[in-house]
C-alpha cells in the first residue's frame, strides 16, 4: 500500500531541502532522492495514511480518464495549472483528486510537471513520468498524453486477456476438486457402512476408494490441506526473492502451452512499451531501462538489459536481442528492418499489434484445449468412483442369481 514519507536532505548545492513523497517503502524514497541528486539525512513515515479506508484505490481506469481529459484541455490551449485545477475538482476518486491538487501545487511552486509526477511512483510509473518529461521538453505534451492513454488501455486489454486465460481453468479445476472431495468425504462412507454390514472381501478398486475416503475424512485430509497451503505459501515467498523470481519466471516460459502464451505477452509488452517511448522522444537507453523494469519477467528483463548494454557500446538493438535468444527470430528481423529504415517506433507498434492478436489466438486455443481435458479428468474420476462403489453390488446380484 502506498504511504506518504517525509524526508530531509542536502541538495547538490549544499542547501537543506525537505519534502514528502508517496512510495511503497523507504528504499523507494531513497532511490528517488538519489536520482534527484539529494543526500537524505532523515526519512520518516507520515502519521496519516495516503488513502483512508473509504477512499478506495486508484485504478488504471482513473488514470486513463485523467490522462485523456488532461490531453484534451492542454490541446485546447488551457494552462497546465488551470487544467489540473479543473481535474482535481471533477475527478470522482477523492484520493486521486487530492493527489492531482498536490501536483498542481508543486507545479505552481516552480516544479516541472514530470518532476511533480515522480513524487507518486506508485500511481505514475517511470514510463509515464519520463514520457511526460519528453513531452514537456518537446512542446508536445498533449500528443504524449494521448499516446500514454492509448498505451495504458492496450496494456489493460493485454492483462485482461491473460487473466481470462488463467481464471477459467483455475475455476474449473477448483470446482472439479470440490466435487471429488465431497463425493469421497460424504458419499463413499455411506456405501462403506453398507458393505461392512454385508461382510466378505471387496473388489480392489472399491477397497482403494474406501481407504482413500477414510484417509481424506480423517487426519489425512488435514495433512493434505496443510501440504497444499504450505506449497502455495512457499512458492509465494520464494517468488519474492530475486533468485526465486528468476527461477520461476524461467520455468513459466519453458512450460509447453502456458509458456508460449506468456512469451507472446512478453513480446507484445516489450515492443509496445519501447515503441511508445521512442516515438515520444525518450532517449533509447532510458527507454530500454524503463522497458526492462516494466517487463514483468526476470528472464525478459535480463535480456533487455543486455540489449541496453550492447546499444551503449554502439551496437544495434537487433544484434544483442538475437543473441539473447528470448524472442522469436521474426521479431529480431523486423526490429532490424525498422532500425535500418529509420522507422523503428512504427515497426515496434506493428509487432505489438500482431502479437496482441497472437495472444487472442493463444488464449482461445488454451481455453479450447483445457476444457475437454478437464471434462475428461472430472468425468473419468467420478466415473471410476461410481463404478468402484457399484462393483460389490453387481457381485452380490450375481451371487443371488
Amino acid at each position: 500500500m502506498a504511504t506518504v514519507f517525509k524526508w530531509t536532505g542536502k541538495s547538490a548545492k549544499g542547501d537543506v531541502v525537505r519534502g514528502e513523497l508517496t512510495a511503497a517503502s523507504k528504499q523507494e524514497v531513497q532511490s528517488y532522492l538519489r536520482k534527484q541528486r539529494i543526500i537524505p539525512s532523515s526519512i520518516s513515515q507520515k502519521a496519516k495514511p495516503l488513502f483512508s479506508s473509504g477512499a478506495g484505490s486508484i485504478k488504471d481506469k482513473d488514470l486513463v480518464v485523467f490522462t485523456r481529459q488532461f490531453a484534451t484541455m492542454i490541446g485546447a490551449g488551457l494552462p497546465l495549472v488551470q487544467a489540473m485545477e479543473i481535474l482535481s475538482k471533477q475527478t470522482e476518486n477523492k484520493a486521486f483528486a487530492s493527489i492531482i491538487g498536490e501536483i498542481k501545487n508543486d507545479v505552481e511552486g516552480g516544479s516541472t510537471f514530470a518532476d511533480a509526477l515522480k513524487k507518486y511512483p506508485r500511481i505514475f510509473s517511470e514510463l509515464y513520468s519520463n514520457m511526460v518529461g519528453a513531452g514537456e521538453a518537446g512542446g508536445i505534451l498533449d500528443t504524449i498524453l494521448i499516446r500514454l492513454a492509448t498505451y495504458i488501455e492496450k496494456a489493460q486489454n493485454l492483462k485482461r486477456k491473460v487473466k481470462g486465460a488463467m481464471v477459467y481453468p483455475a475455476v474449473v479445476i477448483t470446482v472439479a476438486v470440490l466435487v471429488i472431495v465431497i463425493i469421497m468425504v460424504f458419499v463413499v462412507p455411506t456405501f462403506s457402512k453398507m458393505f461392512a454390514q454385508l461382510g466378505g472381501d471387496l473388489p480392489a478398486p472399491t477397497q482403494f476408494i474406501i481407504n482413500l475416503s477414510h484417509f481424506l475424512a480423517g487426519t489425512g485430509g488435514l495433512i493434505s490441506l496443510a501440504i497444499i497451503i504450505g506449497t502455495i505459501v512457499f512458492i509465494t515467498q520464494f517468488r519474492r526473492t530475486e533468485k526465486g523470481r528468476k527461477i520461476t519466471d524461467r520455468i513459466i516460459l519453458m512450460l509447453p502451452v502456458v509458456g508460449v502464451l506468456f512469451k507472446k505477452v512478453a513480446v507484445a509488452k516489450f515492443t509496445r512499451t519501447l515503441g511508445t517511448l521512442i516515438s515520444s522522444g525518450v532517449p533509447i537507453l532510458d527507454g530500454l531501462t524503463i522497458t526492462a523494469k516494466t517487463a514483468g519477467n526476470k528472464v525478459i528483463e535480463k535480456a533487455v538489459m543486455e540489449v541496453r548494454q550492447g546499444v551503449s557500446e554502439g551496437k544495434t538493438i537487433a544484434e544483442p536481442l538475437s543473441q539473447a535468444k528470448v524472442f522469436p527470430p521474426m521479431v529480431n528481423q523486423m526490429i532490424a528492418v525498422g532500425e535500418s529504415t529509420g522507422a523503428l517506433d512504427n515497426m515496434l507498434d506493428k509487432i505489438a499489434d500482431f502479437y496482441d492478436d497472437e495472444v487472442d489466438i493463444a488464449v482461445t486455443a488454451l481455453t479450447s484445449m483445457i476444457e475437454p481435458v478437464l471434462m475428461v479428468f472430472l468425468g473419468g474420476t467420478v466415473g471410476f468412483i461410481v463404478v468402484a462403489m457399484y462393483l460389490p453390488i453387481f457381485k452380490l446380484i450375481t451371487l443371488i442369481k
